[in-house]
């Protein structure tokens, strides 16, 4: 019979209790000291989380036992909610302070008690609407005539209010759909409006790395990610290959970032050339993690190319700060076969700028139609004075 086994709750060994599927295939929250004896005073806060990445921090006024994985009823506005405990003790301070919460203006509430059967079955019901309301609820934002998308819809556990997660690209004017939802749906409307990414995260899916979407196990907070991440690895600026299933570019190209800044430093200045007796090496690439540079005869062509260490490199510039030059930079022949691309840009979708270009303003728009429709004015006949063009005789 086989058996499935998980750490229990970041300690060192592996128990048969701890094993919990994750309904949310999200990566479960790791209590790195539990097995460290506490002093002190550890607080009443708690993290709960509910569906998908959302949670929340709550004060254990009734003094519960609380521990990871438990089943709570929280209170909510309006009503109650119901969600899993996930972090207890002092990390729950530290998480706050790393989020950047402000405890005086974030309203903390309180846990009521232990979810009970009845609590679990009226939630079950509720979040059985989720799919059929989502369903709905696109159908009539599109006749409604909104340029937005409908991602995720999550109902509160006691379903007296539902969520509508949305994907837009600019700003909604959805004060008549909240009246519409309201009057279908028969419940309290929120709106929230969510980026790309987290949509990305939310359907899941597979990487090109072969693994899950980071998004979608461990990632609840998202960091801009830009091109000069992918300059800094030596990446090709392929934005088919550097960008997601969000469309947005990958996540992980700001894991390594901070390995490639500290090898970079290591290298010379792209700017130095290498004086020798044969030629002028001018500076083409480089090789950070390997400690290797290719250099070129020639400034802005591959030409002659030849890769060195990093330390041949230093060498030779000492040499040539103190007037001497060598016979040559005793590196190892490259060359670089030229590559045809076959494949045409259509309507921009491959211009890896598109991931840094900023939206045009409004303003601009009019501003153009303003001088095209000036022109077209001056180009009209004006009056009875108007000739027409004489026929040649």
């Amino acid at each position: 019979m086989k058996e499935d086994f998980t750490i229990d709750n970041g300690s060192c060994c592996i128990t048969k209790k701890a094993v919990n599927h994750n309904p949310k295939h999200m990566l479960p929250v790791v209590d790195w000291m539990s097995d460290v004896p506490m002093v002190g005073d550890e607080g009443d806060l708690i993290e709960v989380q509910f569906k998908n990445t959302r949670k929340g921090y709550y004060h254990n006024i009734n003094n519960l036992p609380l521990e990871k994985g438990v089943k709570v009823v929280v209170e909510a506005n309006p009503g109650t909610d119901l969600g899993e405990v996930v972090l207890t003790g002092r990390l729950v301070s530290m998480q706050i302070k790393k989020n950047h919460i402000n405890t005086d203006r974030y309203e903390i509430r309180n846990v009521l008690r232990l979810a009970t059967d009845e609590d679990l079955e009226r939630a079950a019901e509720a979040h059985a609407k989720e799919q059929e309301t989502m369903i709905k609820s696109r159908q009539l934002a599109k006749s409604l005539g909104l340029e937005m998308k409908i991602g995720d819809v999550e109902y509160q556990g006691d379903g007296s209010k539902a969520i509508f997660y949305y994907i837009a690209d600019g700003r909604v004017d959805f004060r008549q759909l909240i009246k519409v939802y309201a009057e279908t749906f028969r419940i309290r409307i929120e709106m929230k409006q969510i980026g790309a990414r987290q949509e990305a995260g939310r359907i899941g899916g597979t990487g090109p790395c072969g693994r899950e979407l980071c998004c979608s196990t461990w990632m609840t907070q998202f960091v801009s990610v830009g091109t000069n991440a992918a300059r800094i690895q030596n990446l090709s600026l392929n934005p088919q290959k550097l960008a997601g299933q969000c469309a947005k570019l990958k996540c992980c190209l700001n894991y390594e970032i901070p390995i490639y800044e500290e090898a970079c430093k290591k290298l010379p200045s792209r700017h130095q050339h290498l004086e020798t007796q044969e030629a002028t090496y001018y500076f083409f690439s480089s090789d950070p993690l390997k400690g290797e540079i290719t250099y070129s005869t020639d400034a802005h062509r591959p030409v002659n190319l030849q890769t060195i260490t990093t330390r041949q490199a230093k060498d030779i510039i000492e040499m040539n700060r103190r007037g001497e030059k060598p016979y040559n930079l005793g590196g190892k022949q490259s060359s670089i076969e030229a590559i045809e691309v076959d494949y045409q840009n259509v309507v921009g979708q491959d211009d890896l700028t598109r991931f840094d270009k900023k939206k045009n303003n409004r303003n601009n728009k009019n501003h153009n139609n303003n001088n095209n429709n000036n022109r077209r004015r001056d180009n009209r006949p004006r009056g009875n004075n108007a000739q027409a063009p004489r026929k040649s005789e």
